[in-house]
């Protein structure tokens, strides 16, 4: 036998373990042995961020600080799972540079989201999909500015475990996005030269200490 031919027998070897490998991982539960029950986000890894276009020629990114998320989790028939989540317009944070101009994020707050008079964003599940390996969907309704609409999220479960490695509780993170054009609940100023389309990322760990 050649050297090639071990070579190329190696590597086949190899491809082999490694298709193996993902086919295994694919059909993981990544729920496994994690309890039901709810799940509260630890604030301390977990980020709301959105990003519009500014006039085209970049994405502006901004935040809001101040959130809670529950999680209602059926670790046996997941598509009873719910979450909610609450969000403190007040909050939002673009990180702008210039104070000595104005308090950007308080104008935006104030002016475009009307704080004062809506000072919360929800969102409420209404529906998820089953798992398709660790990913899932997310339906539900979003009220923003007074106005509810229908949203929908691609999800998916970065990782679980019954036991977390400090707090030694049951322990579940999610990544969850969506784009929702703003206009559609009333928040339409500046539009579509402050893009109209709003992208959305959020990532959140939640814990179960009733465990």
């Amino acid at each position: 036998m050649t050297i090639l031919s071990s070579v190329k027998r190696a590597s086949i070897t190899a491809f082999t373990v490694v298709s193996l490998l993902h086919a295994v991982n694919a059909n993981a539960n990544p729920l496994e042995g994690l309890p039901s029950g709810t799940y509260n986000l630890d604030r301390g890894h977990a980020s709301v961020i959105w990003k519009v276009s500014h006039f085209g020629f970049s994405t502006y990114v901004g935040r809001f600080n101040d959130f809670s998320a529950d999680i209602t989790l059926d670790a046996e028939n997941f598509e009873k799972s719910r979450v909610t989540v609450d969000i403190n317009v007040d909050s939002l944070d673009t990180d702008y540079p210039f104070p000595e101009k104005e308090d950007f994020n308080k104008v935006l707050a104030e002016d475009w989201f009307k704080s004062a008079e809506y000072p919360s964003i929800t969102f409420i599940a209404t529906s998820v999909s089953a798992l398709d390996g660790s990913n899932f969907t997310i339906d539900g309704d979003l009220t923003l500015m007074g106005q509810t609409h229908p949203v929908s999220l691609d999800a998916t479960v970065n990782g679980a475990t019954p036991s977390h490695p400090f707090a030694k509780v049951p322990l579940i993170g999610f990544s969850a996005t969506t784009s929702i054009d703003r206009t559609i609940w009333g928040l339409s100023k500046y539009a579509p030269k402050i893009g109209a389309q709003v992208s959305i990322e959020i990532e959140g760990e939640f814990l179960n200490k009733a465990k």
